[in-house]
């Protein structure tokens, strides 16, 4: 089988990218929902307007890789390949997502939405949450150090299960930081 290979292309309205690797390429308003794109390579790549919803992921490489307005729910991060894993969200939905046991220092996170996604023993070290909502987000034995949450919101974060040295909190929402001990806490 002949996997294709695909250089600084522009990619609009599709539904299945053809199995191989994307180097430098732009998608946008493709809808990929359902899509099994197992074995794909996408490097250096921008999708925009993207519908990723329940795509299978199974050793899809991503690196370098950037998601602008993109809905990524119910994705399986953890079953791509993550020999090189590097991606970067601006005004994503990435709710009910996993990305267990990944290694994503320096990952951004921009003005999305991020709800019910499960971080467990992921290492987002010197990450940055920008303007994102982590209502039920899941971090336990997570690496949250240097980690910059100043402007995100509805963040539940036990101290006690993740490391969060040197991360960042601003003081109206440091109270997801006490959450288990079911305190009021009054401004």
């Amino acid at each position: 089988m002949n996997d294709s290979f695909s250089d600084g292309q522009i990619f609009s309205h599709l539904k299945k990218p053809e199995p191989g690797a994307y180097d430098n390429c732009r998608f946008t308003d493709c809808d990929f929902s359902g899509a099994d794109l197992s074995d794909i390579k996408f490097l250096e790549c921008e999708f925009s307007s993207c519908n990723f919803g329940l795509a299978r992921l199974h050793k899809t490489s991503f690196r370098d890789v950037r998601f602008i307005n993109c809905k990524l729910l119910g994705l399986h991060f953890e079953d791509c390949d993550n020999l090189i894993i590097s991606f970067e969200f601006d005004g994503c939905s990435l709710d009910l997502s996993s990305f267990c046991k990944l290694k994503l220092k320096n990952t951004k996170f921009k003005n999305s939405k991020i709800a019910e996604v499960d971080f467990t023993d992921a290492d987002l070290s010197n990450s940055l949450f920008d303007d994102c909502d982590l209502q039920r987000a899941t971090f336990i034995n997570t690496n949250l150090e240097n980690a910059d949450f100043r402007t995100s919101f509805n963040y539940s974060i036990d101290p006690e299960l993740n490391r969060i040295k040197k991360a960042k909190f601003s003081l109206h929402a440091v109270s997801g930081l006490l959450d288990k001990y079911d305190i009021e806490i009054e401004k």
